[in-house]
C-alpha cells in the first residue's frame, strides 16, 4: 500500500508539507477534529498539499466522507466531523443541573443527531478578589466563547472552559407566571420543554402579570449560582385559556404572526386579474378537491379522454393553479415578509398564513362559480400512465364545485349527495379513469409505500378539543396526489430545459450508517435486507409488504422511517429518493409555500408568459432562499407538533388515572415513549418505574433488557398504560405500564456490547421528550 502523507499540526491556513499523494480517511477526520476556525475543502486541502491531478479524488474522497455521514457542514458552512467539537466555539449556557452546574450545548452543530450537553468547568485562574468593574461570570442564557474538551462524564461527553462571553442567546422566555397571594417573588416556568429551569421574578418585574398568567419574559442578568432572574415584557393573559396554546407554539419558535401595515397595504391594493393576455379556461370543468376544513383552494383539476388517434387509451388531465405570481411582485412587500415567513403554519384552532387573508383566501381562492387568475399545466399520458408531453399556460378558470374528499369518494363509490351527483358523470368518472391510469405508472416507478396513521384534533367553538381521531382516508386523496407529483415533476422539467435556476425539493437517500443500523435490526427479525447495492424504495417496501399483518408491522415501519432523511429544499437536484423521481420541484402551493412561488416565477421567466417572471435578484439569491425555506419548514413542524402535543395533554388532564392501550413508539436509555391508540398522544414511561430489575438499552434491538428477568420491552410492543400526569403548558405525558413486555435472554454483566444497565431518571414531572419517537418526514408531496 502506497504511503499516505500526515500533515503536521497546523491550523486552517498553514501550509504542511506532503509528497502530493492523498490522505487517508482517518488523517482527514483527525485534521478536522483538530481544527478550529473557518475549515472548507480548500484548507483541508491545503493542508494536505493537495495540488494539480490530486484535487478531484481528493473533492470524491470528501463527499464519500459527507455521504457516509461522518463529516457534515455546520450553520458557518464550515466542515465538521459529526458527533465532535472544535477544540474552541461559541456555545450557549442554557440551564443548571440539579448539581448547581451550568450545562451547555452548542450553537453550531452539523449532523442531525441531537447535539451533545457540554457542563462548565469551573473558572480556578478567576482572582480571588474582584473589584466592581469586572465583567461577571457567564450564567443562564449567555453565548460564550470557550475551550472544549472531551470528559469521562456519560451524561456531559464535552467540558468547556471559558475564554470570554460573546453576548446573550434566548433571552426571551415565554412562560407561566405563579405567585402566591402576600410573597415578593413569582415564578416563571417555561413553555420550552427543553428549558429545565425556572426564573425569579421580582413584584416590581411582573408588569401586571397575575398567577396563572401566560407571560413573556426577559432574563436579567443574575449570579453565577441559583435561580436566575427574569422581568415580564408581555401578558398574554390566562394561561388555561385553550387559545393560548398555538400563540404559546408561535411565540417559542418565532413565527411571524403579524402583517406589517405595508404589506397589507399592498394586498389591499392589488385587483382582480381579467382575461387579458391569459387563456380563458373557463368552459373546462375543473374542480377543487380538499380536506373538509381546508382553510385555503388553491388547486384545481380535471381530466378526459384524449382525442388524438395516435394516443389510443391515453387521457388529458388540467391541474390548475392559482396564479399568486401575478399578485406577488418580486422584492414587493408582500414578497418580502413572504420570503421571510417562507410558508404558512398550521395549527388545530387557526392557521398563521404566508400571506394577508385579501391574496389567501379572495384573490387566489379557486372559489366556485368565481373568475379567478391560473397558472395551469396540460398534462398528456398515454394507456399505461407514461407522459408524452405537457404545456404551461396562464389562464382564467371558474372553478365548476369546491368538493371533499369523503363527497367525491362517495360519488365514485355510487353515493353522490346534491353537489357531487351532477357532475358524476362528466367530471368525476373521467377524473377517476384518468387517475387509474397515473396509478399504473406509480406502481411500475415504485415510490416509498409508508403508510401510517394521522390523527386529527377538532376543536370546538369555545376552542378546546373536542374529540381526538384517526385522519379518514380515502383513495380520493391519492387522485388529487398523484395529479399534484405529475404537476409538480412538469415543473421541474420545463424549468431544467429552459435552463432556468429553480428550487427543488431533493430527497436523499439514507445514509450508510442508518442502512447499517436498519439492517442488523432486520437481522433480528430474520429479515435481510441488502445494504450493500444501491438502495431504492423497493428494498424499503419488499420489507413493508413481508411483515404486513403481522406483529411486527408497526414496529418495523417505525424502524424504517427513522432511516430516512428529511426532504429539503435546494437549487441543486439530486433527486426525491421517497418519490422515486428524478426531478421534482413544488409547483402547487404557491399559497403556502415560497419554494412553489419561486418556480412559477422561474417558469413564468422561462416560458415567456409575462412580464413578472423571476428577476435576477431570485435566480442569484437561490441558494439563500432555499436554506431559510427549508428552515422555516422546519421551524413551522415543530411548532404544529408543540402545539398539538398541548392540546392532546390539555385534553388528557380530566383522564388522570385512566388506563390506555398503546404501543411503544421509542426506546432510550431513560424510558420508553408510548404512542396510545386512542388519540396517536406520546407519553413517558421513566426506566425507574419498569421494576426492580437494572434494565440495558440494546440500541440494535430497539429494547430496554432486564438485567436478571430477561424482561423486554421493545419497539412496537403492544402495551397497557395508566396516565399519571399531563401538563398542558408543556405537553408531557407521564404514564405508567400496567401490561406489556416479553420474556427474553437476561442482560448479563459481561455483555461488554451494552451500556451499563441503569434505573433511569427520578420521577418528576414530564418537562422533556428525551429520545422521542420518530415523526414522518415529508417525503412525499
Amino acid at each position: 500500500m502506497a504511503e499516505r502523507s500526515k500533515p503536521k499540526k497546523t491550523g486552517p491556513g498553514k501550509k504542511s508539507k506532503s509528497s502530493g499523494r492523498l490522505p487517508s480517511r482517518d488523517d482527514i477526520l483527525k485534521f478536522i477534529a483538530e481544527s478550529g476556525g473557518k475549515l472548507g475543502k480548500r484548507e483541508i486541502g491545503r493542508a494536505f498539499g493537495i495540488k494539480g491531478e490530486d484535487r478531484l479524488p481528493f473533492k470524491k474522497l470528501l463527499k464519500e466522507l459527507k455521504d457516509e455521514g461522518l463529516i457534515a457542514k455546520d450553520e458557518t458552512k464550515s466542515l465538521r466531523r459529526v458527533g465532535e467539537l472544535p477544540p474552541v466555539t461559541i456555545i450557549e449556557i442554557t440551564h443548571t443541573d440539579t448539581d448547581g452546574d451550568l450545562i451547555a450545548r452548542p450553537v453550531s452543530w452539523p449532523g442531525e443527531t441531537p447535539p451533545p450537553l457540554i457542563v462548565i468547568a469551573p473558572d480556578t485562574k478567576r482572582r480571588p478578589k474582584r473589584d466592581s468593574l469586572d465583567e461577571p461570570p457567564a450564567g443562564v442564557g449567555d453565548r460564550v466563547l470557550a475551550r472544549i474538551e472531551k470528559s469521562d462524564d456519560e451524561s456531559y461527553p464535552f467540558e468547556a472552559h471559558v475564554i470570554r462571553r460573546v453576548g446573550k442567546g434566548a433571552e426571551r422566555v415565554l412562560g407561566l407566571l405563579r405567585r402566591a397571594k402576600g410573597t415578593k417573588i413569582a415564578r416563571l416556568i417555561p413553555v420550552d420543554k427543553k428549558l429545565r429551569v425556572e426564573f425569579e421574578i421580582a413584584v416590581e418585574d411582573t408588569n401586571g402579570a397575575e398567577d396563572g398568567n401566560l407571560v413573556l419574559a426577559e432574563t436579567i442578568p443574575g449570579k453565577r449560582h441559583g435561580i436566575p432572574r427574569a422581568r415580564v415584557r408581555e401578558v398574554f393573559g390566562d394561561g388555561d385559556d385553550p387559545r393560548s396554546i398555538s400563540l404559546i407554539a408561535i411565540h417559542t419558535h418565532g413565527i411571524p404572526d403579524a402583517f406589517p401595515d405595508s404589506v397589507i397595504a399592498d394586498a389591499e391594493a392589488a385587483k382582480h386579474q381579467g382575461l387579458k393576455g391569459r387563456v380563458d379556461l373557463r368552459d373546462i370543468p375543473l374542480i377543487t378537491i380538499d380536506p373538509p376544513d381546508a382553510r385555503d383552494h388553491d388547486d384545481a383539476v380535471w381530466a378526459a379522454p384524449d382525442t388524438d388517434p395516435k394516443n389510443e387509451g391515453g387521457v388529458v388531465a388540467i391541474v390548475a393553479i392559482a396564479d399568486v405570481a401575478a399578485y406577488v411582485k418580486p422584492g414587493s412587500p408582500m414578497d418580502r415578509e413572504a420570503h421571510k415567513r417562507g410558508n404558512s403554519t398550521y395549527f388545530p384552532d387557526r392557521v398563521v398564513p404566508m400571506l394577508p387573508e385579501r391574496i389567501s383566501n379572495d384573490l387566489c381562492s379557486l372559489v366556485d362559480g368565481e373568475d379567478r387568475a391560473c397558472f395551469a399545466v396540460r398534462m398528456v399520458f398515454d394507456r399505461n400512465g407514461q407522459k408524452r408531453g405537457h404545456e404551461f399556460i396562464r389562464g382564467l378558470m371558474r372553478s365548476a364545485a369546491s368538493l371533499n374528499y369523503k363527497q367525491v369518494q362517495q360519488a365514485i363509490d355510487g353515493n353522490p349527495d346534491d353537489i357531487a351527483g351532477p357532475l358524476l358523470e362528466p367530471v368525476l368518472k373521467p377524473l377517476w379513469a384518468a387517475y387509474r391510469i397515473l396509478a399504473k405508472a406509480r406502481e411500475a416507478r415504485g415510490p416509498l409505500d409508508l403508510d401510517l396513521p394521522e390523527y386529527k384534533i377538532d376543536i370546538s367553538a369555545e376552542g378546546r378539543v373536542a374529540a381526538i381521531r384517526i385522519g379518514e382516508k380515502h383513495e380520493s386523496m391519492k387522485l388529487i396526489e398523484e395529479f399534484m407529483i405529475q404537476a409538480n415533476v412538469c415543473a421541474a422539467e420545463s424549468a431544467e430545459a429552459r435552463h432556468r435556476p429553480v428550487v427543488y425539493r431533493i430527497h436523499d437517500a439514507p445514509t450508510r450508517e442508518k442502512l447499517m443500523a436498519l439492517a442488523e435490526f432486520l437481522a433480528t427479525l430474520n429479515l435481510s435486507f441488502a445494504k450493500g447495492e444501491a438502495v431504492r424504495p423497493a428494498n424499503f417496501n419488499r420489507i413493508l409488504k413481508a411483515v404486513d399483518g403481522t406483529e411486527h408491522d408497526r414496529m418495523v415501519s417505525d424502524v424504517i422511517l427513522r432511516s430516512q432523511a428529511q426532504a429539503v429544499y435546494s437549487p441543486d437536484n439530486i433527486g426525491h429518493f421517497g418519490l422515486n423521481l428524478r426531478r421534482y420541484a413544488h409547483f402547487t402551493s404557491p399559497i403556502r409555500r415560497y419554494a412553489d412561488l419561486i418556480v412559477h416565477r422561474a417558469l413564468i421567466a422561462g416560458l415567456g408568459l409575462g412580464k413578472d417572471g423571476q428577476s435576477d435578484d431570485d435566480a442569484a439569491g437561490l441558494v439563500e432562499i432555499a436554506e431559510h425555506i427549508s428552515m422555516t419548514e422546519r421551524r413551522s413542524m415543530l411548532a404544529e407538533r408543540d402545539s398539538k402535543d398541548r392540546f392532546i395533554a390539555a385534553y388528557l388532564e380530566a383522564r388522570i388515572g385512566a388506563e390506555f392501550r398503546g404501543r411503544v413508539a421509542g426506546v432510550t436509555r431513560f424510558g420508553l415513549f408510548v404512542k396510545l391508540d386512542e388519540t396517536g398522544a406520546d407519553g413517558f414511561v421513566p426506566i425507574s418505574t419498569l421494576g426492580g430489575d437494572f434494565f440495558h438499552h440494546d440500541e440494535i434491538l430497539h429494547a430496554l433488557i432486564g438485567e436478571r428477568t430477561g424482561l423486554t420491552y421493545r419497539l412496537g410492543d403492544a402495551v397497557l398504560v395508566r396516565l399519571e400526569e399531563a401538563v398542558p403548558i408543556t405537553g408531557g405525558l407521564r404514564l405508567a405500564l400496567l401490561e406489556g413486555g416479553s420474556q427474553g435472554k437476561p442482560a448479563g454483566r459481561s455483555d461488554r456490547q451494552r451500556p451499563p444497565a441503569r434505573r433511569g431518571p427520578p420521577r418528576g414531572r414530564p418537562r422533556g421528550k428525551q429520545g422521542a419517537p420518530a415523526r414522518k418526514p415529508d417525503t412525499r408531496r
